[in-house]
């Protein structure tokens, strides 16, 4: 889970991109809300789905809305000051349109920030909220005549936090560490019971059971369980009830998301022995990987990574046959920046937790992909995932 340090520190950096006719922000993002402040409803609960709004407030103060349901889905203790809880469901009488209690929570608090420059995040918040604010439905932010500055800049307050969400806390990278372990589980799961005649659905059973045991707590599971053939040789997606035969090469290409974070990480086994030509394609993806690990550091063009990667598929003759990016960022979302494609404007920055996963798929023999995950550094990297690659 998040820290209270963590959490308050993230705040800090918040505070100091937004100019200081900014009084108070409204974060409606549930990603947001869990990054600001550890408060998040799990997936797999009742209350999936819904949502609270955290009211930040210059001085220091946090304040969390929502119904008195899901604010007590949440899956830990949040790191706030004060909470807006409004009755939805009471055992005894009917319920109201959910979305109105998050309103009524809104409209306790709105009276204290009338005649405060303030921002929201537009893209999540319901036009009812707006009218309820006195927000105008284009705006971003709440402008106010600061004395000091004597103007204010309208705040794009959702990309700020998205660019904020790169450089990872010690925290987030602890939670991010805890996804690695559970993924490298169902890894090691995946080598133990590959074989001919089983089906991409009991792989995924068994992943998912050994992945989720060592996490040590429930958590969810997606990604790509799927076989590659010759005649088929780029494929994805959940799982489906085909049985591997002997020459296939199966992806397992997935993640483990736990309290809002995740892994994400690629081996590809084939089913028996792999012949010359599937071992030449895993030579030449790991040659790719490696090529890409020598230029990761802060300050790298995140397009230079990309060449890196696809120098050595460029040389052997088949870049047509590597048909995505080289990698992405990873964290509360699936991709998020940096993008490591040819025409990428993101640099790397210290802090990043990124993937690199060259791929291969040719007609005839089949397709591969391998992926680690690492948080760059200024020097470097360090190599956050530890699961095996290799064929067999």
């Amino acid at each position: 889970m998040l820290t209270q340090a963590g959490c308050l520190a993230r705040r800090e950096r918040l505070w100091e991109t937004l100019p200081l006719s900014c009084e108070w922000v409204l974060i409606a993002d549930p990603r947001h809300v869990l990054y600001l402040s550890n408060f998040w409803i799990h997936p797999l609960t009742f209350s999936a789905g819904e949502r609270g709004w955290l009211l930040l407030e210059r001085e220091g103060k946090a304040t969390l809305l929502g119904d008195n349901f899901s604010l007590r889905s949440r899956s830990a203790d949040p790191f706030i000051d004060d909470e807006v809880m409004v009755k939805w469901y009471d055992h005894k009488h009917s319920v109201i349109n959910r979305d109105h209690a998050l309103l009524k929570a809104a409209e306790q608090i709105a009276d204290r920030l009338y005649g405060r420059g303030g921002a929201v995040e537009a893209e999540w918040l319901p036009v009812g909220a707006f009218e309820l604010l006195g927000l105008d439905h284009e705006q971003h932010s709440v402008r106010s005549e600061a004395k000091d500055l004597g103007k204010t800049s309208a705040v794009d307050l959702g990309t700020t936090l998205r660019s904020l969400r790169r450089q990872k806390h010690d925290d987030e990278i602890a939670l991010l560490k805890e996804c690695m372990r559970a993924g490298e589980a169902g890894m090691l799961r995946l080598r133990e019971i590959i074989r001919p005649g089983i089906s991409e659905f009991e792989i995924f059973c068994e992943v998912q059971h050994a992945a989720i045991a060592a996490a040590g707590r429930p958590g969810l599971i997606y990604g790509d369980f799927r076989a590659a053939t010759a005649a088929r040789p780029k494929v994805g997606g959940l799982p489906t009830h085909h049985k591997l035969e002997s020459g296939d090469m199966f992806t397992l290409d997935y993640s483990v998301v736990l309290d809002g974070y995740r892994s994400d990480f690629t081996n590809c086994m084939t089913v028996g022995v792999p012949n010359s030509q599937q071992r030449h394609l895993y030579d030449l993806v790991s040659a790719a990987q490696r090529s890409g690990e020598s230029v990761l550091k802060a300050g790298t063009p995140a397009k230079q990574v990309f060449h890196a990667v696809n120098k050595p598929i460029l040389e052997a003759g088949l870049a047509d046959k590597f048909a995505h990016h080289a990698g992405h960022g990873i964290g509360l979302a699936h991709p998020e920046a940096p993008i490591l494609v040819p025409d990428s404007e993101d640099v790397l920055m210290e802090g990043d937790v990124i993937t690199l996963e060259p791929g291969l798929y040719v007609e005839g023999i089949g397709g591969i992909r391998i992926e680690h995950n690492y948080l760059i550094t200024a020097e470097g990297y360090e190599q956050l995932s530890h699961h095996q690659i290799s064929l067999t």
